[in-house]
């Protein structure tokens, strides 16, 4: 019953860590920091583009409203909010290609489509930087555990041929050992993988929002520049 109890406790996750060699330990060091840091964006990230979306239907119900669009500009185009940076990109560059004494009316249109969609594209950028993590850990994760799994063979077959044995006694740690590393890289790459995909198409749908009101806001512009010219 002593040997029984004892060997349960070799293989529970700390046992299996702690007897470990070097290689393996270091792995499942990188895979658990890995998972942390993974929860760490996706917690985060949720957060962040909740408070994008937030922000996006506010400054909206807001622009339809405003009956003045240079006053509402003062009011709200420095807001630290994606549609707020576009919006102002698009009112600063209406005003530098509509200060002169001619206009020029296709150059104005391209140069604002211009300047609201790179805006666009740089907001994206922003907000999807860290899902190239999960993206890395979601595809690295399984290798880096099968890396440990096949070390912590190599050594069972290591420890057979040592003590000229196949008994399960001999064996067995070094295969709980590299069972657990592959565990803790799936542990990593599944949530990785899961939060990637879902924000990967929150993103897209931000970005289809931000596209939308530079659409309209463009459109808008444009009627004020036939009133104009």
């Amino acid at each position: 019953m002593h040997v029984l109890t004892t060997d349960a406790a070799t293989l529970s996750p700390i046992g299996l860590f702690l007897q470990a060699d070097w290689v393996v330990r270091g792995v499942m060091i990188g895979l658990l920091l890995a998972s942390l840091w993974t929860w760490a964006i996706i917690l985060s990230f949720g957060f962040r583009v909740a408070t994008v979306r937030k922000g996006i239907d506010s400054f909206e119900v807001e622009y339809r409203e405003a009956d003045d669009i240079d006053e509402f500009h003062r009011r709200a185009a420095t807001r630290d909010q994606p549609i707020a940076r576009v919006f102002g990109a698009g009112v600063t560059e209406w005003r530098r290609s509509t200060s002169g004494k001619s206009i020029d009316r296709e150059g104005t249109r391209e140069r604002l489509a211009t300047a609201m969609g790179a805006t666009v594209a740089l907001e994206v950028d922003r907000l999807a930087d860290r899902l190239n993590f999960l993206a890395t850990v979601g595809a690295v994760a399984p290798f880096v555990g099968l890396f440990g799994t096949v070390w912590g063979i190599m050594r069972s077959f290591t420890g057979i041929a040592q003590q000229q044995s196949t008994s399960l006694a001999v064996v067995a740690p070094g295969i709980a050992e590299a069972l657990f590393a592959t565990a803790i890289g799936l542990f990593a790459a599944i949530p990785a993988v899961i939060a990637y995909n879902r924000y990967s198409h929150s993103v897209n749908r931000v970005e289809a929002r931000l596209n939308r009101f530079a659409d309209g806001f463009h459109a808008t512009l444009s009627r004020r520049l036939e009133m104009e010219a």
